[in-house]
């Protein structure tokens, strides 16, 4: 009889649907559960938090993406006994800056008045590696994920708080998984995530951008793949 794999629990990042797994989904053993889950409502972590952990299984690898890993982290601070292991992919412990905050909402002011069509494609480029600046798929792939999401989505996701909690205790088995070449979160955040949680290790990605479940989807898989075997 074949081991029974536990659930994976898949969290998207900013104005990202459930479909940012697809490619992802095509390497993991057949038999491996795998739910997923955008961050369409609520208004800040501990409630998108709350909202997953109530649909998520009872035992779960629990794995979010950028904006995802904030509320993977809370996940498995306020449910622990939900979350057998996390992943967290291209993230950081660190708060919006001033200058990242006035940004957002000038992009907000700008937004209202417009029909939303989804994130532009200056800031989409600053997520991808420089090879894949004029892959227009991929591209068009993650600009239809935000219109799909629409604009409340994204003032709700873009005025959310992310400072992380004093005292948040995370005391699973965790992989932190950055990229190589991603414009968007620096090593020292990676550093941070390591300072901050007792039983996490750090794997780099090469030949990635900030879209690692996009631009290195099979990579991804077997870094998970690899981890749980040798970790959960």
């Amino acid at each position: 009889m074949s081991e029974q794999l536990l659930p994976l629990a898949c969290i998207s990042g900013f104005m990202l649907d459930e479909t940012l797994w697809d490619d992802m989904d095509k390497y993991l053993p057949k038999q491996q559960p795998l739910y997923r889950y955008s961050l369409a409502s609520g208004d800040t972590i501990t409630a998108m938090a709350d909202r997953i952990a109530e649909q998520m299984p009872d035992r779960t690898i629990l794995i979010g993406f950028s904006l995802g890993g904030y509320v993977a982290r809370a996940i498995a601070a306020r449910h622990p006994q939900q979350v057998a292991g996390l992943v967290l992919i291209a993230t950081s412990l660190r708060e919006d800056t001033p200058t990242q905050r006035k940004a957002k909402l000038d992009t907000l002011e700008v937004q209202r008045h417009l029909h939303f069509r989804g994130i532009g494609r200056a800031a989409i480029i600053k997520t991808l590696r420089p090879d894949n600046i004029n892959n227009e798929p991929l591209i068009s792939k993650i600009r239809a994920m935000g219109e799909g999401l629409g604009f409340d989505v994204l003032q709700r996701q873009s005025l959310v708080d992310r400072s992380t909690p004093a005292g948040q205790k995370i005391t699973c088995p965790t992989l932190i998984i950055a990229a190589q070449r991603d414009q968007m979160r620096s090593a020292e955040e990676q550093d941070e995530l390591l300072q901050h949680i007792p039983q996490a290790i750090l794997v780099t990605i090469a030949d990635s951008g900030h879209m690692i479940p996009l631009e290195q989807p099979e990579k991804l898989a077997q870094t998970i793949e690899q981890w749980l075997k040798n970790h959960v």
